[in-house]
């Protein structure tokens, strides 16, 4: 038997007046996922516990059939892991975005207009990064580049006493309401007005201005945490896997769980992104022996984030034509049984810019079990019809390994 997730980051969203009151995922011309649904098991699953913050990385974590409750030791730390900095017990790892502030005399009351600096490209990123590292680096504080606007600070013996904001929950927001709070808040809080100093006027970001695009004039920390200690995905499920993505979060939990990391060539974590590649890659793996693979799409949640509705219709229309329909094709020539699961992580609802805790639609679709077709369609409101709900998020993939018939 063969498997694989299609997760559209982010894809769930609420109705919105710029698409007639329909959600992105309504909106959407996606007939390859609407054949699934019809066929398939639909439902919602409660991929976040309604006392945890709804981020990609709880969430994924819930969709690779790990408690977040249990597991979760921050975001942060599963980067660092892709990232391959070594990490010692005493070592606490945060995240450091490259952002876009708004012009304003003092830092409190500069607005955080973009949390990507217009997805920086991860060359010009490095640039700036390596210019804060010489700058703000202490024997016991270091900076690593990342990919576009994501990067890591590790720091040795700091507390974990902290209360950190990330930039995407208050765009459009002053953020010194929003400052670093905890037993050390002072230390982020000056790096972070130092790294505003240093990269206004830097030469990177002058030019960018120059092309009408948006300078990273700040770095913003959060996302504190741990090393993860996580069980092997092959220990709990007795599958070998793989796992596709261009963010360093999800490749960083795949490296935790043991799965394999497959390199797609143009990943890149926006709309751009080589979607056909990460189908490719994903049936090259299975070919070759893999039994799993974790196909991750950043691109829908980037789109809520910017408040680009028809972008982020495109983007579920991309993975649709581009991913899950050379996916169905090649399975089906593979000649062995298989499985797809199609859902989000979380909701990244156009109105708010940032993640909610809602249950996300899901299916599960497998040819050997087919059903009576019905009519609906993949979104959230023929999911809550279908009646099918999930309400541990981390028992989903024990289903989808499973039956793929349980509601």
């Amino acid at each position: 038997m063969k498997y694989v997730v299609v997760l559209g980051d982010g894809m769930a969203d609420y109705p919105v007046e710029q698409l007639g009151g329909k959600t992105p995922l309504q909106a959407a011309k996606k007939p390859n996922i609407d054949a699934l649904a019809r066929e398939g098991l639909l439902g919602l699953v409660k991929t976040v516990p309604d006392d945890m913050a709804p981020g990609s990385d709880t969430a994924n974590l819930a969709v690779l059939g790990y408690d977040p409750r249990k597991y979760y030791s921050g975001r942060s730390p599963f980067e660092a892991i892709s990232m391959n900095v070594e990490l010692a017990e005493e070592d606490v790892t945060f995240r450091c975005n490259l952002v876009t502030l708004s012009d304003h005399d003092t830092y409190e009351q500069r607005v955080m207009v973009d949390h990507s600096a217009d997805e920086i490209s991860s060359e010009e990123a490095r640039i700036l990064i390596e210019d804060l590292s010489k700058q703000l680096s202490t024997e016991e504080i270091r900076f690593f580049p990342g990919v576009s606007y994501r990067h890591l600070m590790v720091w040795h013996n700091a507390p974990l006493d902290w209360h950190l904001t990330p930039p995407h929950d208050i765009l459009g927001q002053a953020v010194g309401q929003h400052l670093p709070g905890g037993a050390r808040a002072e230390v982020v809080e000056a790096m972070m007005k130092k790294s505003a100093a240093i990269l206004d006027n830097h030469p990177v970001n002058r030019k960018r201005v120059a092309r009408g695009l948006r300078p990273a004039n700040s770095a913003w920390i959060w996302g504190e945490g741990k090393k993860p200690d996580l069980p092997a995905f092959y220990d709990k499920y007795k599958i070998s896997g793989g796992v596709i993505s261009a963010v360093d979060l999800i490749k960083g939990l795949g490296a935790c769980a043991g799965l394999t990391p497959l390199h797609v060539e143009g990943a890149t974590g926006n709309l751009q992104t080589n979607f056909r590649g990460k189908a490719d890659a994903a049936l090259a793996a299975l070919r070759d022996g893999l039994d799993f693979v974790y196909i991750h799409i950043e691109a829908p949640d980037e789109c809520g984030h910017r408040q680009e509705a028809e972008n982020k219709v495109k983007a579920i229309e991309l993975i649709d034509e581009l991913v899950v329909k050379p996916l169905v094709a090649g399975l089906q020539e593979l000649g062995e049984p298989y499985k797809i699961m199609v859902l989000p992580d979380h909701a990244t609802p156009l109105s708010l810019r940032t993640h909610t805790t809602d249950p996300v639609p899901f299916i599960i679709y497998d040819p050997g079990a087919k059903k009576e077709p019905l009519q609906q369609s993949y979104d959230e409101a023929s999911a809550a019809d279908a009646g099918n709900y999930i309400g541990e998020g981390y028992t989903l993939m024990d289903i989808f390994l499973g039956s793929g018939q349980e509601g």
